[in-house]
């Protein structure tokens, strides 16, 4: 996946700048803000679904900027960004963007690690995942060895080819699967079955098994499933977990859908205190973004950040795996630098 950019700046009479360049053939928009020389980055990542577009956030950013401009530094990070998230309604990945450029910021000029601010042991990091797609069963068993020096194995069935994917992958390894099926069993029945026989496959987890909104075959599900089920769609922010806690073993935080490291440090918290577990998750980001998802990824109980192996020009330096494991940096901030800096 290659990259390209249409890069813009906006200046504002207080010393904050906020720039934002987009990523055309991906769907992305690259943010910067700055403070007496000093430059956070942040991403906003634009899958269909969020119902967001390069030109959306754009404006927001653009709406943004006003509210900015108002505050000094240092300044109440809470008050800032819920004074952002409500110029409008939705428009998540925009104000991941500023939130995440605001963290990287204010770390820099802290001279700290977001971890650290998150009182985070970096030593602490799970394994991330290596995705495998839907593909034909040379393809899958090709990008299993690819993905040789991973642990953990992330799986995407929909009820087509399930059994053969599966069966697919134990020809070659027996490497743990955590397995995300997008929505795409549409029966509760059929999901048991195919659960009850994933069970004895090493599968760690099934991520949303069913339509977002079906909470009642959820709870169905949730109650008899021998393997943990973990929401994706069914929930996006903070406000979301209750009304989705007692239909799944967990959740998985994207910051692209929470609105950034602030509300998704609540949601791990929250979810805490329900004895959920969490995933930390990532769409298709480069390593600006998904390091800053990293930073919260000592709090969580599993990590889904492989993303940016897949873009082949990412502008981007960031966290590194070792085995798969997440490598977190003493950078400050967000642990990432342009590698034409």
């Amino acid at each position: 996946m290659n990259l390209s950019y249409k890069p813009y700046t906006l200046f504002f009479k207080r010393p904050f700048k906020i720039a934002h360049g987009v990523r055309e053939s991906t769907a992305i928009v690259l943010t910067e803000i700055g403070f007496e020389g000093v430059v956070g980055y942040g991403e906003a990542c634009l899958p269909p679904y969020l119902s967001e577009t390069q030109e959306s956030v754009a404006s927001f950013l653009n709406k943004a900027s006003k509210v900015l401009a108002i505050h000094h530094y240092p300044f109440d990070m809470q008050q800032v960004l819920d004074e952002i998230d409500n110029i409008d309604l939705g428009n998540t990945a925009a104000k991941a963007a500023i939130d995440i450029a605001l963290h990287d910021l204010i770390g820099k000029l802290q001279n700290k690690p977001c971890w650290k601010s998150f009182d985070c042991n970096k030593n602490d990091t799970p394994y991330t995942t290596y995705t495998l797609g839907i593909d034909e069963p040379e393809i899958i068993r090709q990008k299993v060895i690819e993905g040789g020096v991973f642990k953990v194995l992330k799986v995407k069935l929909n009820g087509e080819s399930d059994k053969q994917i599966i069966d697919t992958i134990r020809s070659v390894t027996d490497k743990p699967i955590a397995v995300d099926v997008n929505q795409g069993w549409k029966d509760k029945f059929v999901a048991l079955d195919m659960i009850e026989w994933l069970k004895d496959k090493n599968v760690l987890f099934v991520e949303q098994p069913l339509p977002k909104a079906n909470l009642d075959d959820a709870l169905w599900l949730y109650e008899r499933s021998p393997l943990p089920l973990i929401a994706d769609e069914s929930v996006q922010r903070y406000s979301d977990i209750d009304r989705i806690k007692n239909c799944f073993h967990g959740i998985n935080i994207k910051l692209m859908k929470c609105t950034g490291l602030h509300e998704a440090h609540k949601m791990i918290r929250k979810a805490r205190e329900l004895n959920l577990k969490v995933l930390i998750g990532c769409m298709s980001e480069t390593y600006c973004a998904v390091s800053a998802a990293a930073q919260l990824s000592p709090l969580v109980d599993y990590a889904d950040l492989d993303g940016p192996l897949l873009i082949k020009n990412d502008i981007f330096k960031g966290i590194t795996f070792t085995d798969g494991k997440i490598t977190l940096s003493e950078l400050p901030g967000i642990g990432v630098v342009k590698k034409e800096d």
